[in-house]
């Protein structure tokens, strides 16, 4: 039995006794306890009342394939391969094992949580159990690797389209691959190439993590936000979020393969985070003021010299303190 069959009883906010939790999931009473006891240790807040049972006293916000269908465009859904996953190392790793299976669908993958999540240079991505997005898609391109310049920040203007049709205010980008409230860092992207299925066919992995109900967090060493605590007035649904972030990436997605980059600059640009601030590239070897970025996507930086541009996936930027 696993924690979210539990969860999904417990879910309609009523007492629930242990014998008739046990009977609908066909185990025994020390069973329900310990899933109990696993489901309050991954964050579940559940009230145990004497002689009578159990009651889920925190909101509760599963995963489920089908609702997250349902938040599709009608016309989109057969052409997914959509698996939605409790856990797994993952969410790009998992896409890369669905190809295969996914007979020229798109491959999707969804985790409640991630094991292994990784971030940009290898960073680990912190993946809590519950609580966010982890979502990942798998794309395909025809044109060889030269057609993907500038794809990481298509991807952060469609994550952004979706946020703000949901309601989020103020989102900003960060060069070259992060989703930005005003108090702090909501996500990122992390784009995967696996290199050339046939002559001029390349399949990407889009990696797509967003902070949705996260409260607290440990070993974060920089400012961050969640739509939960940005929007507390708004009912975060993930199963909702998902939707509307995958119909925004596949809408785009064939726009830049037939225009490229040009079409998402100025949405892009509008939402930057580093325009007009000071900032230091290359370890500090560049410093100058952020100033937007050229049809390429590589970021723009006015020095004394004249502009620099900083190209992806070679440095990072960082604002001078």
């Amino acid at each position: 039995m696993k924690s979210k069959a539990l969860l999904e009883l417990l879910s309609d906010g009523q007492v629930h006794s242990g014998e008739s939790l046990a009977s609908r999931l066909g185990v025994s009473r020390t069973a329900i306890w310990k899933q109990i006891r696993r489901a309050m240790d991954e964050g579940a807040e559940i009230a145990t009342i004497r002689g009578r049972g159990y009651r889920l006293t925190s909101r509760l916000d599963l995963l489920d394939r089908d609702s997250v269908l349902e938040c599709l465009a009608p016309a989109r859904r057969g052409s997914l391969f959509l698996n939605v996953l409790d856990e797994v190392d993952s969410t790009n790793a998992e896409v890369l094992r669905q190809i295969p299976a996914g007979a020229g669908k798109i491959p999707v993958v969804m985790a409640d949580c991630q094991t292994a999540g990784r971030g940009r240079r290898g960073r680990v991505w912190q993946s809590p159990r519950g609580e966010n997005l982890y979502l990942s898609i798998g794309l395909t391109f025809h044109g060889g690797f030269g057609v993907l310049d500038g794809l990481s920040l298509v991807l952060g203007v469609a994550v952004a389209n979706a946020l703000e049709q949901l309601g989020v205010p103020e989102v900003g980008l960060k060069w070259p691959n992060d989703i930005f409230l005003p108090d702090g860092k909501l996500g990122g992207i992390l784009v995967e190439l696996q290199g050339e299925l046939e002559e001029g066919v390349v399949q990407v992995i889009a990696g797509i993590g967003l902070n949705v109900h996260m409260s607290r967090t440990e070993g974060v060493d920089q400012p961050w936000s969640s739509l939960a605590r940005a929007c507390p007035e708004i009912e975060w649904s993930r199963n909702q979020i998902a939707g509307a972030v995958i119909d925004a990436v596949l809408d785009a997605v064939p726009v830049f393969s037939d225009l490229g980059f040009r079409d998402f600059r100025e949405p892009w640009q509008r939402r930057d985070i580093f325009k007009g601030k000071s900032l230091q590239a290359k370890g500090g070897e560049i410093e100058g003021v952020g100033c937007g970025i050229d049809d390429n996507g590589n970021y723009q930086i006015q020095t004394t010299d004249g502009v620099v541009p900083v190209r992806a996936g070679e440095i990072s930027l960082r604002v001078m303190q």
